[in-house]
């Protein structure tokens, strides 16, 4: 029985992070301010609106 509330705990805690990550996501886009990601081995500066696009259409890495 534990494992199954921990099992939905992990489900529960993903969706609570992929609503937060949307929720900056789309700040970011509406301030016009660029999101810095971590992207082979450098650090980047990139369009909020493009990853938000990617995002939603399920692409986001």
């Amino acid at each position: 029985m534990k494992k199954k509330n921990t099992e939905s705990l992990v489900v529960l805690a993903e969706a609570a992070l992929r609503e937060a990550v949307r929720k900056a996501l789309e700040d970011h886009a509406r301030t016009n301010d660029p999101v810095v990601i971590y992207r082979n081995g450098k650090v980047m500066e990139v369009s909020a609106q493009n990853l938000l696009q990617k995002y939603k259409n399920g692409k986001a890495k």
